[in-house]
């Protein structure tokens, strides 16, 4: 199975929002689950700053650094790298497919990767397959159609059009979040346990760097380029929207809140 086109792409843009991600702030759902010696796998370990955080919490289990292209598990190898952690492995490969063993890690997980795969229910059927009896299966995502903001600035609901439309056009549901639970019963769980959390963008310092963060990314990113090409809108229509950006992050009152779903699931 391929899967559908990568929305974000790996530009530098992105990779500055996705360095953000801690473990402490991206998986504080499943911190208090991590023992020291558990293996892990990390599907879709991005630049690695979660993994690292793992591979911390779990030693001496080993973390196993899932990705789906021998350029992404070249970043993520880059990110590990700097935080001198030695039980980290890198595997190239497709979660719909895994190429492991049945029963092979005690703990599977997945963050802001079910939003972008081609069939999150096959993918969530196969890292049930691979954790071990008595494991845990773990997943967060976004949901952005709930994503509020303040000041209510019309480019900013431009932006959150066009990523729906960009996303759904690539095969991917950025609504993620809220389809978790259903998900995961489909993929054979029965004992899932959900729970929503929230970013909040808010004081001057945090909302400035996502605001720059989007401000960039809308007009030098994968995204942007698919939207010129696909005729959704033009350089100058991502520019103004750049533009609705940083007037957002330069108000003083400025406050931007992303919900996620989260779910535990036991094999």
């Amino acid at each position: 199975m391929t899967d559908p086109r990568y929305t974000h792409g790996h530009a530098e843009s992105v990779l500055s929002s996705h360095r953000w991600r801690t473990a402490a702030n991206s998986a504080a759902y499943l911190l208090p689950h991590l023992r020291p010696g558990s293996n892990l796998l990390d599907v879709g370990a991005g630049p690695g700053t979660i993994t690292a955080d793992f591979a911390e919490i779990t030693a001496p289990g080993r973390v196993t650094a899932l990705e789906a292209t021998d350029e992404a598990v070249g970043i993520t190898r880059q990110g590990v790298a700097d935080r001198w952690v030695d039980n980290v492995d890198f595997v190239v490969g497709d979660v719909h497919a895994l190429e492991f063993d049945d029963d092979t890690f005690d703990v599977v997980h997945a963050h802001q990767v079910l939003q972008h795969v081609a069939d999150p229910v096959r993918a969530l059927r196969e890292m049930r397959r691979v954790c071990k009896p008595g494991g845990i299966v773990a997943a967060r995502d976004s949901d952005y159609s709930a994503f509020t903001w303040y000041p209510e600035i019309p480019e900013l609901d431009e932006w959150l059009a066009l990523y729906l439309q960009v996303a759904r056009s690539n095969g991917g549901e950025p609504d993620a979040g809220r389809h978790l639970v259903a998900w995961a019963h489909d993929a054979g769980f029965t004992d899932v346990t959900a729970s929503a959390n929230a970013w909040c963008f808010a004081n001057p310092g945090r909302a400035r760097f996502w605001g720059a963060m989007w401000a960039e990314r809308i007009v030098h990113s994968a995204i942007a380029g698919q939207i010129v090409a696909d005729g959704l809108g033009t350089t100058d229509d991502l520019e103004r929207i750049s533009s609705g950006w940083r007037r957002w992050a330069s108000h003083p009152d400025a406050m931007f809140t992303t919900t996620l779903g989260e779910i535990i699931c036991r094999p």
